[in-house]
């Protein structure tokens, strides 16, 4: 059930070409944008609508019933250096069935894919139980879940269910660590570097700390399903007044990912336990995510975002599955992700249960080999088709 005929399949397939080619780095997704709504209402979306902070939403069904919504993020990472990649970082390049380019994989294949799989429904003559929603969203790389924050805080739309398109290799993700980035800054006294001892090295204050960081690493808590919780100390600064002062100040900054269990509020004792037991002038605190969105949309966001799983007999993850099997002919394995998605919020903010299913290969991303098999594009409009009758229903 919902084949697509080869001219959707060469208009997906163009339309996804189209995402790739259009450069989309966090807060300049705007022409993404347009070129996804307007493909949205060519092919036939009911009501196609643009939120304060340049989420596109396009939605069909009844108006009433319950809400299935399928999140795929428009924005992109940037490319720092484009000859360190294999093809043209913005070509959508296609070799031996598999397309190449900066967010092939991350995400816009699945954004693809959902507005296909709609037209899918549409052209069954399926009326279904409830409303469908197709939401591109912005941010998602620098702050995951700020932009469904927004849609469900401020806009008042709020899903019964949503479907992660994050890839997933066409298998089933229910779970992922949280996150959050932490700044820690050893203050020291400056002074002339020709008479170090007249001064306090924050440099120095800052290597004690991340000597204990680095030993902390192995203790972190561990769960059965999402593994241990890790940190990673992944930027450093100092300040001075020349290279020939000592530093009077010293940031360091810490990837944490939280696994089941912990907190922010563990994640911020633990640092400062070290800190006490090396009784530096220090502090620690969570950073903040602050940008202007492309709608001129002032946008805040605490960089703090919880662990969370779904059950694996859930009704939603068990509804993708049976989508899976009836349409590709497989039983889905059912795993989780090792990065960060929207789901912190929606699932582990907002409590709406969340699942991920999408194609494409979770070692390509962020990688300068990001690239997708169109097949499998296609197989998942195909199954994003099939999965709102199995949610929704069909009258």
């Amino acid at each position: 059930m919902f084949n697509l005929s080869s001219q959707d399949r060469d208009a997906l397939i163009g339309f996804f070409q189209d995402l790739v080619r259009t450069p989309s780095p966090s807060t300049q997704e705007g022409e993404v944008a347009q070129r996804l709504a307007e493909e949205m209402r060519r092919v036939g979306f009911a009501e196609v609508t643009t939120d304060r902070i340049g989420n596109v939403i396009g939605r069909i069904g009844p108006g009433r019933g319950p809400k299935l919504l399928y999140n795929g993020h428009m924005d992109t990472v940037g490319v720092t250096d484009p000859g360190l990649w294999p093809c043209e970082p913005y070509g959508a390049e296609i070799e031996e069935g598999v397309l190449y380019g900066l967010g092939a994989c991350d995400m816009k294949g699945s954004l693809a894919a959902m507005v296909y799989g709609v037209k899918a429904l549409m052209d069954a003559g399926i009326e279904l139980g409830g409303d469908l929603y197709v939401v591109g969203v912005v941010q998602e790389e620098p702050c995951e879940g700020l932009a469904m924050r927004v849609l469900i805080e401020e806009e008042g739309l709020r899903p019964d269910f949503v479907v992660l398109g994050e890839a997933t290799n066409l298998q089933i993700s229910r779970g992922q660590r949280g996150r959050i980035e932490l700044k820690v800054t050893a203050q020291g006294r400056s002074c002339h570097a020709s008479a170090p001892e007249r001064g306090e090295n924050a440099i120095y204050a800052a290597a004690r700390l991340i000597f204990g960081v680095e030993l902390l690493a192995p203790r972190l808590a561990n769960d059965a399903f999402l593994g241990q919780g890790s940190l990673s100390i992944t930027q450093i600064e100092s300040t001075a007044a020349s290279r020939n002062a000592v530093p009077d100040r010293c940031t360091f900054y810490i990837d944490r990912r939280l696994t089941m269990g912990e907190t922010e509020a563990k994640a911020l004792a633990e640092i400062q336990s070290i800190i006490a037991r090396e009784g530096v002038k220090a502090e620690v605190e969570v950073t903040e995510h602050c940008a202007t969105s492309y709608t001129g949309y002032q946008c805040r966001g605490k960089e703090s975002y919880p662990a969370w799983v779904m059950a694996e007999d859930h009704p939603l993850v068990q509804a993708v599955a049976r989508a899976v099997k009836q349409t590709l002919g497989y039983k889905p394995r059912v795993g989780k992700w090792d990065f960060s998605t929207d789901g912190v919020y929606t699932m582990g903010v907002a409590g709406i249960p969340t699942v991920g299913f999408g194609p494409g290969e979770e070692r390509y991303l962020h990688t300068v080999d990001d690239q997708i098999r169109l097949a499998d594009v296609v197989k998942a409009a195909r199954v994003y088709a099939q999965l709102a009758v199995e949610v929704l229903g069909a009258r």
